[in-house]
């Protein structure tokens, strides 16, 4: 992994547009941007049409980055926004009818790291959900906006916001209980062989 100077003479060479520094920046950063953008998409091919406007935006602007910012939130961001763009311009928001207000805090992704899960199951469970669920889960849980600008940024009403969390919550929650009762039941398959064997 790089150093900041080296990360900093990265950023130079892109200011100055310096291909190969572009070249370098896209291979260092593009899997973890694109693994941000497969959050508010469907589909690997639209992930990969985020990614690259997201790319031409921030060849485009980083000449405005400030070095006193993270570098890797201030790209997220960029992918994010992309990605909203690009959900809005695709969606009718079907789903956003027979609305419940229910309760939802920011801790609920924290209640569900149960220790069972890994990382990866919990991107598993995570991608699942349907993508109007999954993009109001994503933007209030892991990119921490508030849902006044959830509604602002998707075109919605606030408490249609709140009410797609609280269905993604119980749906994450189904989820993360089938992979439970899976890893169970494979635990019980070995316990029994191994008891078996003895």
């Amino acid at each position: 992994m790089a150093s900041s100077e080296e990360l900093k003479s990265l950023i130079e060479g892109c200011k100055a547009q310096r291909p190969n520094a572009q070249r370098n920046l896209y291979a260092r950063f593009s899997g973890q941007l694109f693994a941000t953008a497969m959050r508010y998409t469907n589909s690997r091919e639209d992930a990969e049409d985020v990614l690259q406007e997201s790319f031409v935006k921030i060849f485009k602007h980083i000449k405005s980055y400030r070095l006193d910012f993270s570098f890797e939130g201030w790209m997220r961001k960029i992918v994010v926004n992309t990605a909203i763009t690009h959900y809005r311009k695709s969606q009718k928001h079907s789903h956003h009818q027979d609305i419940t207000d229910l309760p939802a805090t920011p801790r609920d992704l924290e209640n569900q790291h149960d220790p069972e899960f890994t990382a990866e199951e919990l991107e598993f469970a995570i991608a699942q959900l349907p993508l109007g669920y999954r993009t109001v889960f994503c933007m209030y849980v892991i990119e921490g906006f508030k849902h006044h600008e959830i509604a602002e940024q998707l075109q919605i009403d606030v408490n249609t916001s709140k009410s797609q969390l609280s269905r993604a919550r119980k749906y994450l929650q189904r989820v993360l209980a089938t992979l439970s009762a899976r890893a169970q039941s494979k635990e019980g398959i070995t316990s029994g062989t191994a008891g078996k064997a003895k």
